[in-house]
């Protein structure tokens, strides 16, 4: 791949974020796949996928039941980590910052861009939540679809929005020999200083 150099680097995160993005979306399967990593009540770390559903000067956005472990996790600790990796372009990105919650009007913006499928999914799924068996998942579609048959599926009230605000941001591009470019951005006052890190 080609190296990556401090010159060739937006100085703003977000602005290299999105070129790469940009990249990745014409090129990659998954561009939006993330692995988000939080802590629970013991301090114990805990991580699984989510999607990127929207990036800007204030972060990184995702959406979730909000009776979910990772929900639960990051109201008693609001931090936490992401990760995209774009294997075509063998490159990752690495994320950390402080986690609040969007505002319900954001949450209403987005859950009705989604499928009429996956609106009845959020209504009918206690995700995180013990089930007997896939049957009684089953059922609980069916019951949520005949609920809103015909009609508008508003959000429930348990489903939302969280946005990551990055302190510390890392561009890493794979190279041979394992000497991969790694460059990481920490915040700095209203600024962000760039050092370059060895592989």
């Amino acid at each position: 791949m080609p190296a990556l150099h401090r010159s060739s680097l937006a100085d703003d995160p977000i602005e290299q974020f999105g070129a790469w993005y940009q990249q990745a979306a014409a090129e990659a399967s998954l561009v939006d796949a993330m692995a988000l990593a939080t802590v629970d009540a013991d301090g114990a770390p805990d991580a699984r996928m989510v999607l990127l559903k929207g990036f800007g000067p204030d972060g990184f956005r995702f959406f979730t039941n909000l009776g979910s472990a990772k929900a639960g996790q990051l109201e008693a600790t609001p931090s936490a980590a992401l990760i995209l990796y774009w294997r075509e372009l063998d490159r990752q990105v690495r994320i950390r910052g402080g986690v609040e919650k969007l505002p319900a009007a954001d949450d209403d913006a987005y859950f009705s861009s989604r499928s009429r499928d996956a609106r009845i999914g959020a209504w009918a799924s206690p995700q995180s939540q013990p089930i007997a068996d896939r049957g009684t998942l089953d059922a609980r579609v069916t019951e949520a679809g005949e609920r809103f048959a015909g009609e508008d599926i508003p959000r429930p009230e348990f489903w939302g929005g969280f946005l990551v605000r990055p302190e510390r941001i890392e561009f890493w591009q794979g190279q041979a020999a394992r000497l991969h470019d790694r460059f990481v951005y920490t915040r700095a006052g209203d600024g962000w200083e760039i050092q370059r890190l060895a592989p």
